[in-house]
């Protein structure tokens, strides 16, 4: 038996007393400034941490996809992350539209060495920070808010400093760490006093960083804080509030666009969630969720499997199957209600003259993602009738009809049930072909000839019937029917043809066509063939002995 949580052990985080909020109201038109923290954060949480290789490998990935703000590591805290800046500066590998940027605690030995692998990058932001939370400052310092803010200030006169002496431009951003955890007047307070000290103005905006190092709180408080800083913070317009947002709840995506709608400006994040704990904010999610509102994120995820191989190779994390957008299975439905809502919606995508997106439970076009339709329905014991059908036709060339579906389905269910796991579309392929192509015979068509008098057939057929050859004549009002007249008059089993359908499959320079015929017998069983020949009248004609074959065998 677990032990009882005691009582008064956790505690519900305050709210924020902000009655005239007004980001409930607000809606996200524009995609923010993003920062990618991969090579910094999401390094720093790593098993085993990138070697130059990798950090090469995920920094020109970077900037393929589009980011403009790269934080590119901790220079003074290694030789790595130092040397990789350098790297990055001697082979001329940052855009001049680029801004790295490099993090730093407030000690002057730390942010001479930061600068000195700056050396040579025209545009840097040097980020700042020191931990202003109730509890850092009385746990893990043991300092007071003045002695707090008097080493924030001490870190940007040391920049000011050695910017000085920097040929290129500096940015400035600070972080009180654990802002989550800090009280609001006391962040107001140390924020202003930073922009104050490096002398903030339109010529020098400072990027003020509101991180929820630990998400402590459900995403609305979040964002009545960033709200309710941004309504403090000295020259707000020169002023530029971002997040940074860990996944500590499970909620950073939604505290992010909560605080995009509460003001925020700038968004720090990895792509797929990597960071320390349960990870930083996912900017792939953040940037997909606004291309689903029609907003032009300003990132380039077409080609989302490149990214997939790429981060995945560098950090040696997996991508969860589930994960949004990206994971392997996130376009796939296993439900048969689902697969036929899908395959109806692509259908009518398909045939409509707007572009506009209106595919049930598909929020996004994969191949806006640069995936596939092929694994869009995959059949296990779940599926219905509708994904058989959708693989058959998008995958093979098979369109089958309607009243075909619950037909094939139920075989291939079959198989699902005995197997117990998911079947490949070349599986279900060999069961298609094995079911109607592969049918054993009592019936066999041996040859045929037909032709037409005063609007009627005339069918002279050969066929063996349990190994003895028969020839016969018969008329009808087609093909078929005449067909069926000519084997009725010695075959024993009576049917009646219920529907009938065909089709092309394959390139029209080698097209074949393709028939399928239902037949109803005395026992009111309805039964399926199918036949395909470069001719029709003789895939037609193949396709009834199909379904003579399979309703009396």
């Amino acid at each position: 038996m677990n032990q009882k949580i005691p009582n008064g052990k956790y505690r519900a985080y305050p709210p924020i007393e902000l009655p005239n909020r007004v980001w409930p109201t607000k809606t996200i038109t524009d995609a923010p400034a993003w920062c990618s923290v991969d090579l910094r954060d999401g390094n720093q949480a790593l098993v085993n941490p990138m070697d130059m290789t990798k950090k090469l490998e995920l920094f020109r990935l970077l900037l393929k996809i589009g980011f403009k703000e790269i934080e590119v590591g901790f220079p003074s805290a290694s030789k790595v992350e130092f040397d990789f800046l350098r790297r990055l500066v001697d082979d001329k590998l940052i855009p001049d539209d680029v801004t790295v940027q490099v993090l730093v605690q407030a000690r002057e030995h730390l942010i001479a060495k930061t600068f000195q692998a700056l050396k040579g990058v025209k545009k840097a932001t040097v980020h700042l920070y020191n931990s202003t939370s109730v509890a850092q400052r009385k746990i893990v310092f043991g300092k007071t808010k003045e002695e707090i803010i008097a080493l924030a200030l001490e870190g940007v006169e040391i920049v000011k400093k050695y910017e000085k002496e920097h040929d290129g431009e500096i940015f400035l951003e600070y972080s009180p760490e654990s802002f989550t955890g800090t009280e609001l007047e006391f962040a107001a307070q140390i924020s202003n006093a930073v922009t104050a000290c490096w002398g903030i103005s339109p010529s020098r905006k400072v990027i003020i960083n509101l991180p929820a190092t630990v998400e402590m709180a459900t995403p609305n408080i979040y964002a009545d804080q960033i709200e309710w800083m941004s309504r403090n913070l000295d020259n707000r317009e020169n002023v530029i509030i971002s997040t940074h947002t860990h996944n500590d709840r499970g909620t950073s995506v939604a505290a992010t666009e909560l605080a995009l709608l509460a003001g925020a400006d700038r968004v720090e994040g990895t792509l797929l969630s990597n960071g320390e704990r349960t990870g930083n904010v996912d900017i792939i999610t953040l940037a997909l969720n606004l291309t689903t509102q029609g907003i032009d994120s300003k990132l380039d995820f077409t080609n989302i499997d490149e990214v997939l191989e790429v981060v995945e190779k560098c950090t040696e994390i997996d991508t969860h199957v589930r994960h949004p957008y990206v994971g392997e299975l996130v376009y796939t439905a296993f439900s048969g209600s689902h697969q036929d809502a899908i395959n109806k919606g692509l259908a009518y995508q398909k045939s409509k003259d707007n572009a506009l997106w209106e595919v049930p439970y598909l929020p996004i076009d994969p191949a806006d993602v640069g995936r596939t339709y092929e694994s869009v329905i995959r059949i296990n014991s779940q599926s219905g009738k509708g994904g058989v059908a959708y693989i058959l036709e998008k995958e093979y060339g098979y369109q089958l009809p309607k009243a075909m579906h619950p037909e094939i389905g139920k075989i291939v269910q079959a198989v699902t049930d005995t197997k117990g796991e998911v079947l490949s579309s070349k599986e279900i392929f060999e069961i298609f072909q094995e079911t109607y192509f592969n049918v054993k015979e009592h019936l066999s068509l041996v040859d045929f000839t037909l032709s037409s008098d005063n609007k009627m057939s005339k069918c002279t057929l050969t066929y063996e019937y349990n190994g003895k050859k028969i020839k016969t004549e018969g008329e009808g009002n087609g093909p078929i029917d005449a067909c069926k007249a000519a084997l009725m008059k010695n075959y024993p089993h009576k049917f009646s043809v219920n529907s009938y359908s065909e089709h092309s499959c394959g390139e029209k320079s080698s097209a074949t066509a393709v028939a399928y015929i239902e037949i109803q017998t005395d026992s009111t069983i309805s039964c399926f063939g199918a036949g395909k020949d470069s001719d029709i009248a003789t895939a037609s004609i193949k396709a009834m002995f199909c379904a003579l074959n399979r309703a009396f065998s």
